[in-house]
């Protein structure tokens, strides 16, 4: 075989300067047999007898051997160490010649050769991308799309498999490919030839590489993409080739007009169809299958008007499958349940449609399941629903009554960052213009003990933020002395003193509004902490900042005068020059601070 070979590659030296094209053609023949039986090994032999080089002035469009010469390149680059030498001996522009040629077979074996050099090759992309292949390729899916006989079919076929190795994981590719109109195109070859196994496939990996680009989504939407995946997706039995779908169905998904459009094609009804097979199954697959159904279902629900379409006022068979979810005994379905309610809860007609027709106690049944070594994921979704439905004024005295604060607190013990970021945030909702429940939460001694704790969680910012936002509404929402002492009494002045020089507008403002009403009702008992923690020096900070949201100047204001009732606190006031900065801020732009500053001025003067 070895000799053969050598004498093979001599002969062909020979005739292709000749161009016999008979003996040329037995040459070729005798080298496709060779690298059907050892590819590796051939292929070695050929790169090393200069051959690649020849090959490149035999790849002409009129000769009768260029299928034949295509096909052994194909062959020779499925190696990785081949690729290269391909690049190198000048093979790429002789082949996206041929590109032009009209005969089926030599435009098969080019089309394999060019994807097969491209293949995890930047040289080879980097050749066919500067020798124009790629635009070529397209014209020619565009002109063959619409029939349907099997050659044609497998030659589309290739044509795709050499554009998704050309672009493959290379994004300034992939646009170049979606800017030349591939997704179109595409597309339409999915919906004409979805019963062809392998070209659907081909077009499946090539929408999973494009939908990854954010570019894409547009043109994905004005094509009919989502009516052609539901089609397909429906006709699929076999978990591997619905896997495919999902994974282009789950990037197309982000997009909120795809969204709709998937809904529209009928994708939920699959989706909760495939719940309800898989449910009591416990093989992998099943399981599997069951999470990333679920998924894409909360996924839809990421849009505005696909959940709007969903919910269907409270009354859609979709909304109430989903409900059934969330007393399941499956964790995957309790999180997608609590996490599509959460969704519907994004607007206050859904969130008091839902609490009035009792969603609260199932949220907290659910919640209660998961107390002790409960699912972090599971607690996180049934918070984030709670948080939500939370946010309309009608809903919080109904939740209040419905135990949610008791409900919640259980899980105070809880170290997971994720969980004590909802529970603090679903606290702070309810008890928004609440004075009782402020109050009731304020005197709870162990859950201003952990808000303390937990203003100082420097490696979760989230979890910090809340906190400190928590401390203040829990004073500004009770206005109660009970409250502010035992505030006090575990630590919590100095954390809203910090509060008040957050980079947010909006908490530094939540923090002075607590702080003045502290200086209003309990001065005497807070006074050595706001001392200590140097709130005066900071005020005057703010003051004088020309940065300051007019807000801002405006309750540091206020907060200097109530300061004034202590005498230690007063003295701090008068030996820091605070008139300089207030009468500046008598001319100020906005009348509400001016008048403050006059007022001001007025209190400093008086007391000096």
């Amino acid at each position: 075989m070895a000799d053969n070979l050598s004498d093979t590659l001599k002969k062909l030296k020979i005739t292709a300067v000749d161009r016999t094209e008979d003996s040329l053609e037995g040459c070729l023949d005798c080298l496709l047999q060779a690298l059907a039986q050892n590819n590796m090994e051939t292929s070695e032999k050929i790169q090393g007898s200069g051959i690649l080089q020849l090959f490149a002035s035999l790849l002409i469009p009129q000769s009768s051997c260029s299928a034949k010469i295509a096909n052994i390149i194909a062959e020779v680059a499925k190696n990785e160490f081949m690729r290269i030498p391909c690049v190198d001996a000048g093979l790429i522009s002789p082949l996206v010649q041929l590109l032009n040629s009209k005969d089926q077979e030599v435009l098969l074996q080019t089309g394999r050769a060019l994807g097969n050099i491209c293949y995890d090759s930047h040289e080879g992309r980097s050749a066919v991308d500067q020798a124009g292949g790629a635009q070529i390729v397209i014209d020619h899916l565009r002109s063959l799309c619409s029939i349907t006989d099997p050659a044609n079919e497998k030659l589309l076929t290739v044509f795709c498999g050499m554009l998704m190795n050309y672009s493959n994981e290379n994004d300034s590719l992939q646009a170049q490919l979606i800017n030349m109109g591939v997704i179109p195109t595409l597309v339409k070859l999915l919906g004409i030839h979805c019963q062809n196994a392998a070209l659907t496939e081909m077009c499946l990996v090539a929408f999973g590489n494009l939908a990854e680009l954010e570019s894409s989504k547009e043109q994905f939407a004005s094509t009919n993409i989502a009516e052609e995946l539901v089609k397909l997706f429906k006709k699929q039995i076999e978990h591997d080739k619905r896997e495919m779908i999902f994974e282009v169905l789950a990037p197309l998904a982000e997009n909120d007009a795809i969204k709709l459009q998937l809904v529209e094609a009928g994708l939920v009804e699959c989706l909760l169809e495939i719940v309800q097979q898989k449910v009591d199954s416990d093989k992998e697959d099943d399981i599997a299958e069951l999470k990333t159904a679920s998924d894409l279902m909360v996924l839809l629900l990421l849009g505005d008007e696909s959940m709007q379409k969903l919910f269907e006022g409270g009354k859609g068979n979709v909304f109430q499958r989903v409900l059934s979810w969330i007393p399941s005994n499956n964790h995957q379905l309790q999180l997608a349940g609590a996490l599509a309610i959460a969704n519907f809860a994004r607007n206050d007609g859904n969130c008091i449609h839902m609490v009035d027709n009792g969603i609260v106690e199932k949220l907290t049944d659910l919640l209660d399941r998961h107390v002790e070594d409960g699912n972090v994921t599971v607690q996180h979704a049934a918070l984030s629903a709670l948080r939500n439905l939370a946010i309309p004024v009608v809903n919080k005295a109904k939740m209040l009554s419905a135990g949610v604060t008791e409900a919640v607190l259980k899980f105070l013990k809880s170290e997971m960052p994720p969980v004590q970021f909802k529970l603090l945030g679903t606290l702070r909702m309810l008890i928004d213009a609440q004075a009782e429940a402020a109050e009731q939460l304020g005197k709870n001694v162990k859950l201003v003990e952990r808000l303390v704790e937990w203003c100082e969680a420097k490696d979760h910012a989230g979890v910090m933020g809340e906190s400190n936002r928590l401390l203040s509404a829990l004073i500004r929402h009770s206005k109660s002395k009970d409250v502010i002492k035992t505030i006090v009494q575990s630590g919590g002045i100095k954390h809203l003193v910090t509060m008040a020089t957050s980079e947010h507008v909006i908490m530094q403002n939540e923090a002075l509004v607590a702080l003045a009403l502290i200086a209003a009702l309990e001065l005497g008992t807070a006074e050595k902490d706001i001392e200590s923690a140097k709130l005066v020096q900071i005020l005057h900070k703010l003051l004088a900042d020309e940065r300051s949201a007019p807000e801002i100047k405006y309750n540091s204001m206020v907060l200097i005068c109530a300061l004034m009732g202590s005498e230690s606190l007063h003295k701090e006031v008068q030996d820091l020059a605070f008139l300089d900065v207030v009468s500046k801020l008598r001319s100020h732009e906005n009348k509400s601070v001016a008048q403050q500053a006059s007022l001001t001025e007025q209190r400093l003067t008086v007391e000096s």
